[in-house]
């Protein structure tokens, strides 16, 4: 049971990922991807013909929804199962360089500041959850894909649209870091 409450060293995960993406394509002519499971809930619940994007038989890719349904249902029962340390291990020099932006309080997954009920008050906080989560979802949708079927699928297939994607998605995360959050906080 330690085996799942620890984290695996990268040497595992990596190629065990890795693998994944060429064994779903050579066993079963599929492209990894979550992003667009999201698609296939909406053509399923909104049966419209009058919209184009949504009129398609997502019943061929259904298989993406019951990946979605295992890695949800993966995650409640290892929560109900394994008694997980949620502490996470943050860098000193980590720590250090957030500081100096205002960040404190490691003891979580994520800076309190941003990530609480609380920064839910504060006009900053709201227009991270909803323009952050608006521009995901847009950013997604607008991209083909999210960031990890960019980096796993599209990369290892050489697409050239995949790595622009990469490069944009870092490039954006290194300018939220060092000049906007600054200015929200």
């Amino acid at each position: 049971m330690d085996i799942l409450s620890e984290p695996w060293p990268w040497y595992v995960t990596g190629p065990l990922i890795g693998l994944f993406v060429p064994l779903l394509l050579i066993i079963g002519n599929k492209a990894f991807g979550i992003s667009s499971s999201i698609k296939h809930i909406c053509a399923a619940c909104l049966p419209v013909k009058s919209i184009s994007f949504f009129n398609y038989d997502w019943k061929k890719d259904s298989w993406n929804l019951f990946l979605v349904a295992g890695i949800i249902l993966g995650g409640i029962v290892t929560g109900l199962v394994v008694d997980l340390d949620y502490s996470v291990m943050i860098s000193e020099q980590t720590k250090a360089d957030l500081s100096v932006l205002g960040f404190s309080n490691f003891n979580g997954f994520l800076p309190e500041k941003i990530f609480s009920w609380d920064s839910l008050n504060s006009i900053g906080g709201f227009v991270i959850l909803i323009g952050g989560g608006f521009l995901v979802g847009f950013g997604t949708r607008y991209a083909n894909g999210c960031t990890s079927g960019h980096a796993i699928m599209g990369m290892s297939l050489l697409s050239i649209g995949s790595l622009v994607a990469v490069i944009g998605f870092f490039l954006g995360g290194l300018l939220m870091t060092h000049f906007l959050f600054p200015i929200i906080f």
